[in-house]
């Protein structure tokens, strides 16, 4: 009994002294770490990449624009159609675009005076626009481009671990003056009194 209880001790010791199995076992518990992290950022750096676009499109837009002198319909369909190509190679079908007309009068009140839009809601005729300060030049025009996109990162999950992905609306606007002449002119849009 004496020698049974030994080789168990010696057994015992021998098995505590043994280091062969911590490697494997770390690695287990590390790994999912490191890989979220890696996965994180990829999303975070693709999240970013996405912004930085919406900017470019919203820039895009309004420089297209404020280059004509008059425009026409399909001038600004195209204008839309050139956004989604600034987006490559994030899909382009949720961009939601304004672009707009604003005019300055005597008292610094900014006002739309004609509004396009693609997959949203065009601004209404002599609706109020607030400027930065810089921008309030008495009776001069602005183009003003407005895009809101909704960035979907490729995983996430809710509360009760169902994956989903979150939606993250990233918004710019944009101001340019007219570079041809005082204002550009459209003439299809309705008149704003």
């Amino acid at each position: 009994m004496m020698a049974s209880e030994f080789l168990k001790r010696l057994r015992l010791a021998s098995f505590a002294r043994d280091a062969r199995g911590i490697a494997a076992i770390e690695f287990a518990l590390i790994v999912p770490v490191m890989l979220m992290i890696f996965f994180g950022a990829i999303q975070v750096s693709t999240g970013f990449a996405v912004e930085r676009k919406v900017t470019m499109v919203t820039r895009t837009v309004s420089d297209l624009i404020s280059q004509a002198s008059q425009i026409s319909d399909i001038d600004i369909a195209n204008a839309f159609v050139m956004a989604g190509a600034v987006m490559t190679p994030y899909p382009a079908t949720p961009i939601q675009a304004i672009v707009s007309q604003i005019y300055i009068d005597a008292n610094k009140v900014a006002k739309v005076k004609w509004s396009r839009a693609s997959n949203a809601t065009a601004r209404g005729c002599n609706d109020v626009i607030t400027l930065p300060t810089g921008l309030q030049v008495p009776n001069t025009y602005l183009i003003m481009s407005e895009v809101t996109y909704n960035f979907r990162p490729v995983v996430g999950h809710d509360s009760a671990l169902n994956y989903i992905s979150p939606v993250f609306p990233l918004h710019d606007r944009t101001f340019t003056r007219p570079r041809q002449s005082l204002s550009v002119q459209y003439p299809t849009a309705p008149a704003c009194t």
